[in-house]
């Protein structure tokens, strides 16, 4: 790792990390101009999230350990126009003194979803509404990996605590601001039934926003910045309305009845009085108005291009601001059914002062307007068409304030953009909704039709692209440099390899390999001497989206989350903000990012939407591509997951999505095809859950015949962490060994195996087994072994030095013995702690010493925790485990050269959760 580029990448990364926290920040509500504050206003802060700023979510979208973090409090005090009640601060942060941070014991996804507010008295509230003018009452929530959000007070809900506080800061002042320090959307309808309702004035959703979340926040309500951000989902009054809830949860079967009608899709056309606030939903602190001065057709047919030139007008007279110019598109109903209203296009603005106008133009291709027909209703089955009618566009400040503009699309009959085979479609029988008529208020009922199931021969269609097989011809002395400058072709390269290299090569190593960059998820490529011998290096893949994810210790740029940086609207903004992150990357020797994560927020209550963008399908994608195209750029990839539908953490390893194959391609798959065709994006991550009967990451019609055969994707597919498997085929048990399967499926690359476990086959997969068989084919073992070393050679590891990986790194010895207490390296060090703690040893003779770790975690086997062990100041080893269920177990660490002398032994629970029992050290 290279310090000095490390340090030059944060530092770019700061202020762009900065401003898009400002950007996602929506403004819901803002009565009498509450916002932004005035140069007279004093500010009293309510809430502990003040202090306790929440920057991301749990799990593996949102550790990342910082380098600082910049709180609410100390963002509005570094701004010099915002002046605060001081006192009031004072108090608070001595009672969170005292009642510190609970994270649940540390650990994976143990933290709890909010955190205890300090009880307020009417005497405190008076004195300080008699000390300032405005309040600032402060929600706070966090979300992650293995928990759903629940419907109840602490998650979806207010707590009686948090009603409370809100109750009594209404009480006793007029003007007050509610901050949604929060990470999923959440119940808003106690706006209008809580205590002096009317006191509430302001209301913002500022999310989790990284480092930089105080700094963003204090740039918007200072009026340094206008707020620009929209809402990318609907928040409605009541849970069950969303059409999901039905089914959302279960845990045998997750049936998406609402189809293609998610969100506001759903509201628009079904039930739009349900909406409290609704979709692309935001204020600015000025007026816009949109004119579209020019509507123009460019090309003909499915490949026409649709340009829509808009003037944006500030008619403020005090704010120059950002805006989204949105637009809407009404399909003719035809014989599929569509929404009342999809956004087509979006745009923002640049920075427009007050009485100026900014010129944008919103490009639609006819083709991003096409229906997909699996049903055969309109004679075209398996493609995407444009039925004959109107096509009405809209254009407005969201979804429910667009109006009609003077620009149509008249067909006049239908229009086959493209033609397809079935694919991926249900084979379980269940119904969804689809649009009947208008009623009196221009609003469609529900009716329902019955799902078109699978007629496709999964064994015909396999067997039909069966690649070929290489005749095995050992070393030719073909390195893959050799290859990635013409000199061989990679078929001549994969040639060489053994069935045991190849079963090697499609095992990714980890977690905290220390092969590769320190407390990454994983090493893949050249895992092992045989394999680095034919000059394939080890690339390294860290968890994202949000930074860089190293359980080492090692400090990154925590960014905003996935849903702040959609509700920026702003794709360019994205794209660089990745560009720096995938700096970030390179000076980290990190060869691939685990993000963006681009599921659909299908339902509120999943606890993992923080990371993933929208409601939207196309918002998802363009952000998507933004992201992955800004990594690509910076000479990285963004590994785009989990593909596809894992759309709840309640059993998402085994509940089964099924939807029909039009939602799943017109929701949930599309933008990943948007990432895949606009964004270069080159890694897929499968998801943990079976779509319509077969697992994801064995789903031959999501990995071969989608994927590869339609989109043209040419990168590698990837596992997420422990995946299970089952036969592209039959369907079936399942099982974490099923390799051959996802061979067969073109899934190329497992991910994990224990350190040092790809060449041994640790998991005991049954690769190997099933080519003895004759049940998978060496060609298909050498397909994904091309995809991987296709990536490889693209990757960043290819440029660095072919250096081989040193089991054993030497350390120098203090010269003298520090005061205090001495362990002799010969004895096991007992401990029995979950903190920080460091020891001094004594090394009498030089040699190589094994520290290994007897450790304990009270969690289950998804659940990740570790320490890292420093030996005088510099980093050995990351000692890593899952959960145990409070089982002791001992885990290797790595061997070290010692020389006689002393040793500062420091550990530190990087992810905290395990017991450290003892620690063992070995001679070797």
């Amino acid at each position: 790792m290279n310090q000095k580029q490390i340090s030059q990448a944060q530092k770019k990364l700061v202020p762009v990390s900065r401003q898009a926290a400002a950007e996602g920040i929506v403004l819901l509500k803002n009565e009498d101009a509450v916002l932004p504050l005035k140069t007279h206003d004093i500010v009293s802060l309510f809430g502990r999230c003040q202090i306790d700023t929440y920057r991301s979510g749990t799990g593996s979208g949102g550790a990342v350990n910082v380098p600082y973090a910049v709180n609410a409090l100390e963002g509005l005090r570094a701004n010099s126009n915002i002046r605060l009640n001081e006192d009031l601060a004072a108090i608070y942060q001595d009672w969170i003194a005292q009642h510190p941070f609970d994270d649940g014991g540390g650990g994976w996804a143990a933290e709890p979803w909010f955190q205890q507010e300090m009880p307020l008295t009417d005497e405190l509230v008076a004195k300080a509404a008699a000390q300032s003018s405005k309040a600032m009452v402060f929600i706070g929530r966090t979300a992650g990996e293995d928990q759903d959000n629940a419907d109840e007070p602490g998650s979806y809900r207010l707590t009686e605590q948090e009603l409370d506080m809100i109750a009594k800061v209404n009480r006793h002042f007029t003007d007050v601001i509610v901050v949604m320090n929060v990470t999923n959307i959440m119940d808003m309808a106690w706006l209008n039934t809580v205590e002096h309702h009317q006191s509430i004035k302001g209301v913002l959703y500022s999310w989790a926003a990284g480092m930089e979340g105080g700094h963003g926040l204090a740039d918007v309500v200072s009026g340094k910045q206008s707020p620009s951000g929209r809402l990318t989902d609907s928040i409605a009054y009541h849970l069950a309305d969303y059409p999901s809830s039905a089914h959302f949860g279960r845990k045998d079967r997750n049936l998406y009845v609402e189809d293609i009608y998610v969100g506001y899709r759903y509201f628009e056309t079904f039930n739009p009085e349900a909406v409290q606030f609704e979709f692309g939903a935001g204020l600015s602190y000025t007026q816009f108005e949109r004119q579209l001065v020019d509507f123009s057709t460019q090309g003909n047919g499915p490949d026409a291009v649709l340009h829509f030139d808009i003037r944006v007008t500030n008619v403020g007279n005090h704010f120059a601001s950002k805006e989204v110019a949105q637009l809407y598109v009404e399909a003719p109903q035809g014989e599929l059914g569509k929404p009342a209203r999809v956004l087509a296009g979006f745009t923002k603005t640049p920075t427009i002062q007050p009485g100026a106008s900014e010129l944008v133009r919103i490009s639609v291709p006819v083709a991003s307007l096409a229906s997909y027909d699996d049903s055969g209703a309109t004679d075209h089955r398996n493609c995407y068409v444009l039925e004959p009618g109107t096509y009405q566009f809209y254009l407005g400040a969201s979804v429910r304030q667009a109006e009609s503009i003077a620009a149509t699309l008249q067909l006049d009959a239908l229009l086959v953009v493209e033609t397809l085979t079935e694919a991926c479609a249900p084979t379980h029988t269940f119904e969804r909704i689809k649009p009947a008529q208008k009623n009196d208020r221009g609003i469609y009922q529900v009716c329902h039709e019955v799902v078109p199931l699978r007629t496709a021969c999964l064994a015909e269609r396999i067997q039909a692209n069966m690649p070929p097989s290489f005749e095995v011809t050992g070393n030719q002395d073909i390195s893959l440099l050799d290859v990635k400058q013409g000199r061989a072709s990679l078929e001549a390269f994969v040639a060489q390899m053994t069935p045991e290299q190849l079963a090697t090569i499609v095992r990714g190593e980890g977690m905290c390999s220390p092969k590769v960059t320190p407390g990454t998820a994983a090493a893949f490529g050249g895992v092992s001497d045989s394999l680095f011998e034919l000059g394939i290096p080890v690339a390294a893949a860290a968890d994202g989206p949000s930074g860089i994810r190293m359980d080492s210790g090692h400090k990154a740029t925590q960014v905003p989350i996935g849903t702040l940086l959609g509700c920026t609207w702003n794709a360019a903004l994205n794209e660089e903000l990745f560009y720096l992150i995938g700096q970030e990357l390179r000076a980290n020797h990190i060869d691939t990012l685990l993000g963006p994560g681009i599921n659909i927020h299908r339902h509120p209550l999943n606890g993992r939407n923080f990371e993933y963008f929208s409601e939207d399908p196309f918002m998802t994608g363009v952000m998507a591509a933004a992201q992955t195209r800004g990594l690509s750029n910076a000479g990285v990839s963004g590994t785009i997951k989990h593909f596809a539908a894992n759309d709840q953490e309640t059993a998402r390893v085994d509940v089964d999505s099924i939807m029909s194959e039009r939602a799943m391609r017109e929701v949930h798959i599309k933008p990943f095809e948007m990432a895949v065709k606009q964004g270069n994006a080159s890694t897929i991550m499968t998801s943990y859950n079976p779509v319509n009967g077969h697992w994801a990451a064995s789903n031959y019609d999501l990995n071969t015949t989608i994927l590869r055969g339609e989109w043209g994707f040419q990168g590698i597919v990837m596992t997420d962490w422990w995946a299970k498997m089952n036969d592209p085929i039959a369907a079936g048990e399942e099982s974490k060994t099923f390799t051959s399967f996802m061979l067969r499926a073109q899934n190329d690359l497992y991910m994990v195996v224990d350190n040092d476990g790809a060449e041994s086959n640790a998991m005991g997969d049954d690769t190997l087994e099933t080519l003895e068989k004759g049940t998978l084919t060496l060609g298909e073992l050498q397909r994904s072994a091309m995809n991987i070393c296709r990536f490889i050679m693209a990757a960043p590891v290819m440029e660095r030095p072919l250096t081989a990986y040193e089991p054993i790194k030497a350390f120098a010895a203090l010269p003298q013995a520090p005061g205090g207490e001495t362990h002799p390296i010969e004895e096991s060090i007992k401990l029995g702690t979950k903190l920080n703690t460091s020891v001094v040893i004594e090394v009498s003779e030089a040699g190589i010493y094994q520290f290994n770790g007897v450790m304990n975690y009270e969690r289950d086997a998804l659940a990740q925790s570790s320490c890292s062990l420093l030996l005088n100041d510099e980093f050995s080893m990351t000692l890593p485990l899952h959960g145990t269920d409070g089982e002791s177990v001992t885990v290797e660490g790595l061997k070290v050269k010692l020389q006689p002398g002393f040793y500062y032994l420091d550990i530190n629970f990087v992810k905290p959760g395990l017991e450290l029992e003892e620690i063992v050290i070995l001679r070797n």
